[in-house]
């Protein structure tokens, strides 16, 4: 899952962040609403989270602009206005999917940005299947013939990308762009070590091959 956090408070925004790394989601960050919208142009964002008071572009306005596109990223919009006509107005008038008023439980926020990520169309069903390898998505449970299997939350999330492509190779800056974030050099060695340990912990029970030019892919 690939989220992007607009918030102006650089300290709440690095955060959040970190928290939602650690749940094994990709992260970005904008600390101005112009930022924000044209970071979501360019990238297609699972979630938005969109502080209302940002500078430059008003969180307000931001939501009006990414309503317009084709395919906007769910918004749940995180402001400090907790009351109800402000609740009301946020997901009436400006198109927000959900409304999570500041100081919030980051607990409360984690199960709000997942719920949104599952609300996206055309998602993937919730358990995937490769050969005798199980994936709980909503859990992050990994399971082989049925036997637990115990995964880093990278290691999980590479799987899950992988599992999803069904056998078709994934490309390495794929794999970036979708369990890390914008600050991961592409260059470096990260994928490629997560993949070994992914290897080395799936056994006999799946192959991750290695197309040269083209990335990886499971095998079963």
């Amino acid at each position: 899952m690939r989220v992007l956090v607009a918030e102006d408070h650089r300290v709440l925004a690095r955060t959040i962040a970190t928290g939602l790394r650690r749940q094994a989601m990709a992260v970005d960050i904008a600390a101005t609403g112009d930022e924000a919208e044209r970071m979501c142009l360019l990238t297609s964002y699972d979630v938005l989270i969109l502080d209302r008071d940002l500078p430059v572009m008003s969180g307000d306005e931001v939501c009006r602009r990414l309503r317009e596109l084709t395919a906007p990223p769910r918004i749940l919009m995180l402001t400090a206005a907790g009351e109800l006509t402000d609740r009301v107005y946020g997901l009436t008038e400006l198109g927000a999917d959900d409304y999570l008023a500041k100081p919030f439980d980051f607990t409360e926020l984690v199960a709000r940005v997942r719920a949104l990520s599952r609300r996206t169309p055309k998602q993937p069903p919730a358990v995937l299947s490769f050969g005798n390898i199980t994936l709980d998505e909503t859990h992050r449970e990994v399971s082989v013939a049925g036997v637990p299997l115990e995964l880093s939350p990278k290691e999980t999330a590479v799987l899950r990308l992988l599992m999803r492509a069904g056998g078709a190779p994934v490309a390495h800056d794929e794999i970036v762009r979708t369990v890390w974030d914008q600050h991961l050099d592409t260059r470096t060695s990260a994928v490629r070590t997560t993949v070994s340990r992914l290897r080395g912990k799936l056994g006999d029970a799946c192959l991750i091959l290695t197309d040269k030019g083209e990335g990886y892919r499971l095998c079963d």
